[in-house]
């Protein structure tokens, strides 16, 4: 039996609109007025959700790292290499304390914050048990990880069998199979290529961290900096493996995610943006590891919102994030702005990951977060800025036209 769920405000791709409901079983049906829904589907079930409530298509966090959920206070803020340095140190400890337990409380935090959607980086497939029991629907991406030239074949053998566990979860479990590329300094040409023709191939959904920090760029570029000494002390290893050119060429004619991007140039963003890519923006994490800031204002790239994971963040929650990037890029229009930064966690979230939910529209998937602003809101132009600064969990989420308790 169809539901019929009638908000105050519902948002569209189109933006903002008032009198309308949207009809849904596991996918949504139509969206219309009340009255002509009803005509339709006289038997449905009808929810009305009253004044000041807004109905959102399901948030999505693009890039999170569950495997790293069981960190608060152990890890080394302010600037990358240090922060790296304290990862590497703590890592065994982290991983270890991070059961099912913890990462499932990080899914259910993102849950209550109105997320259905996550996009999981596992670098050894600890978290693949947690993702198929959770109610998210999950773009798991395997990463694959390794410049040592003599450890390829071990690495993507091992690359591809967790592949294969990802790739046989039932379609309940909405698990999505998806491969994730490390960093350019981390990973052989050799491995880049073998996995991003395997995604290219399988029609999969493909990331990578890039150009994350300076010491990134200086590394690629020069051999010089924070990294030589990483390189030479944990790796053995006197030089890159590769160039930023050579990497990007890897991914062209086939749009991909690329996570943080902050110390990119004016042509590398207009080359991703010519590609058809995507940039997985996380403000808090990069404030926090001192890289900087992505350059929100070239909107050439379109961008995704994320939180990155606890091993560089305090929460996994949206809301949070879209007002942490309303005071990092201060310079922006607010209302503009805010608009710009609820589509990021939707539809340009969604379109980055090759999934059809993020939009309130028929034929999605029947994904909602409703939230409830704590006044009434007259100007539609503010609700993307109210909702971003009051909201604090949503009031009510589905997932596949599923209402779950949070």
């Amino acid at each position: 039996m169809p539901t019929i769920l009638i908000p105050e405000t519902l948002y569209t791709p189109q933006g903002y609109r008032q009198g309308l409901a949207v009809a849904f079983d596991e996918k949504i049906l139509a969206v219309d007025t009340p009255e002509a829904l009803s005509a339709r589907y006289p038997d449905a079930k009808k929810i009305e959700t009253g004044a000041g409530t807004i109905l959102y298509p399901g948030f999505i966090n693009v890039h999170v790292h569950l495997e790293f959920s069981a960190n608060r206070c152990r890890l080394e803020y302010g600037d990358f290499m240090r922060w790296l340095e304290s990862v590497i140190r703590e890592r065994d400890a982290l991983v270890n304390e991070a059961d099912n337990a913890v990462m499932e409380a990080a899914c259910r935090q993102m849950l209550r914050s109105g997320i259905t959607s996550f996009g999981a980086i596992s670098s050894f497939g600890a978290d693949l048990e947690v993702c198929r029991r959770v109610p998210q629907r999950v773009t798991f991406f395997n990463e694959i990880v390794g410049s040592n030239p003599a450890t390829i074949d071990a690495l993507y053998q091992d690359f591809l069998h967790r592949i294969d566990a990802s790739s046989a979860c039932e379609p309940q479990e909405r698990i999505t199979p998806a491969v994730a590329i490390h960093a350019p300094h981390s990973v052989h040409p050799v491995a880049v290529r073998r996995a991003v023709a395997l995604a290219k191939e399988e029609g999969m959904p493909l990331s990578t961290h890039f150009l994350e920090s300076s010491y990134e760029r200086e590394w690629l570029e020069h051999g010089t900096g924070g990294f030589r000494e990483f390189f030479r002390r944990y790796l053995k290893a006197e030089r890159p493996v590769t160039t930023i050119e050579e990497f990007l060429a890897h991914f062209d004619g086939y749009p991909s995610l690329f996570v943080h991007a902050v110390q990119t140039t004016e042509e590398e963003r207009g080359r991703l943006a010519a590609e058809g890519h995507f940039v997985a923006h996380c403000p808090r994490s990069n404030r926090l590891l001192g890289c900087g800031r992505y350059p929100l204002e070239d909107r050439r790239v379109p961008v995704a919102l994320a939180t990155d994971g606890l091993s560089s963040n305090w929460s996994l929650d949206l809301f949070e994030e879209m007002r942490a990037a309303l005071m990092l890029h201060h310079q922006a229009p607010l209302p503009q702005f805010a608009d710009r930064l609820i589509r990021a966690v939707t539809l340009d979230a969604a379109r980055s990951i090759r999934s059809d939910a993020g939009r309130i529209e028929a034929g999605a998937p029947a994904d909602f977060a409703l939230i409830r602003l704590p006044q009434g809101c007259e100007r539609e132009e503010e609700l993307a800025l109210q909702t971003i600064l009051h909201s604090r969990e949503a009031e009510a989420v589905w997932i596949g036209g599923e209402e779950l308790v949070m």
